[in-house]
C-alpha cells in the first residue's frame, strides 16, 4: 500500500488550508530521489527529518565500522588459519582442545562491542520515544489495500488514499518508478513542525513506513501506537506498508 507525504512551511493561512495544497521537490532534491527508493541504490534513503539524522549517523558512523571491522577480522583469521594450519604446513596437528586466554578474549571483547553499539542505541530509541509537544495529530488506519488518515484537530475527517494505478501514473506525466508508491490523497504537513502519528488498523496488521523519516510503526487492530517526525524541508516523501498485510 502506497502512502505519499508532502511537507511545506506555513506561509500564512492554516491547516486546512495547507492540507489542501499541492507541493512538489526541487529538480534537485528530485535527482537526489529524496523520499523515494532509487534502483540498485543499497544505503538508506537521504535524510528528510532530525531523526533520520541520527538514525545516519548510528548507521554510517558506528554500526557499518564495527561490522566492517568484524568481517575483515574474521575474514582474515579464516585465511591464516587455512593457510598456516593446512596439512602440508602442519602435517602434525596440535592436540590441546583449549586456551583460557583466547576464551576470555573472545567472550569480554563482543560484550564490550555490544555495550558500546548499545550506548548509542539507546540514546536513539529515546529520541524516538521522547515526542516533543506535537503541532499536527495525524490518525492513520491501514486497510486491505489502502491506508485513510485523519486530522482530529483540525476537525478533517477521515478520507481514503489509494495507490494510484498505472494508467493513472502515465495520465499524471509521472515517471513509472512511482508506480505503488504514489497516492491520490497523500497527507500533507508543515515544515519544522512536530507531526504525531496514531497508528492503528481495521482488519489486519499493517506497517506505516516512512523511510526518509525513519519510521516504522505497526498498525494492529484494536490498538494505536504513536509515533513522530519532523519535516525539515518541502518536498514528496514516499512510503509504504512494510507488512505483509494478513499473513
Amino acid at each position: 500500500m502506497g502512502m505519499g507525504t508532502r511537507a511545506r512551511a506555513i506561509i500564512g493561512g492554516g491547516i486546512t488550508a495547507l492540507s489542501l495544497a499541492v507541493f512538489s521537490a526541487t529538480p534537485t532534491w528530485a535527482q537526489e530521489l529524496v523520499g523515494q527508493p532509487t534502483d540498485g541504490n543499497i544505503g538508506l534513503q537521504p535524510a528528510a527529518s532530525p531523526l533520520k539524522v541520527e538514525a545516519h549517523f548510528f548507521h554510517d558512523a558506528i554500526l557499518m565500522p564495527i561490522i566492517t571491522f568484524i568481517s575483515l577480522l574474521v575474514l582474515g583469521l579464516l585465511i591464516w588459519i587455512c593457510i598456516r594450519y593446512n596439512k602440508k604446513a602442519n602435517p602434525v596437528p596440535a592436540r590441546w582442545s583449549h586456551n583460557t586466554l583466547i576464551e576470555i578474549v573472545w567472550t569480554v571483547l563482543p560484550v564490550l562491542i555490544l555495550v558500546g553499539i548499545s550506548l548509542f542505541s539507546f540514546r536513539l530509541l529515546f529520541a524516538y520515544h521522547d515526542m516533543p509537544t506535537p503541532d499536527l495529530t495525524v490518525k492513520a488506519t491501514g486497510n486491505q489495500w489502502n491506508w485513510s488518515y485523519e486530522y482530529p484537530d483540525q476537525g478533517i475527517a477521515e478520507y481514503v488514499s489509494n495507490m494510484l494505478p498505472e494508467n493513472e501514473i502515465a495520465a499524471r506525466g509521472m515517471p513509472h518508478s512511482l508506480y505503488r508508491l504514489a497516492a491520490d490523497e497523500p497527507i500533507v504537513v508543515p515544515v519544522g513542525k512536530t507531526v504525531r502519528v496514531l497508528v492503528t488498523a481495521t482488519d489486519v496488521i499493517h506497517a506505516f513506513a516512512l523511510p526518509a523519516f525513519g519510521l516504522k510503526t505497526d498498525a494492529v487492530p484494536g490498538r494505536v501506537n504513536e509515533t513522530w517526525f519532523r519535516a525539515d524541508r518541502t518536498g514528496v516523501f514516499y512510503g509504504q506498508c512494510s507488512e505483509l498485510c494478513g499473513v
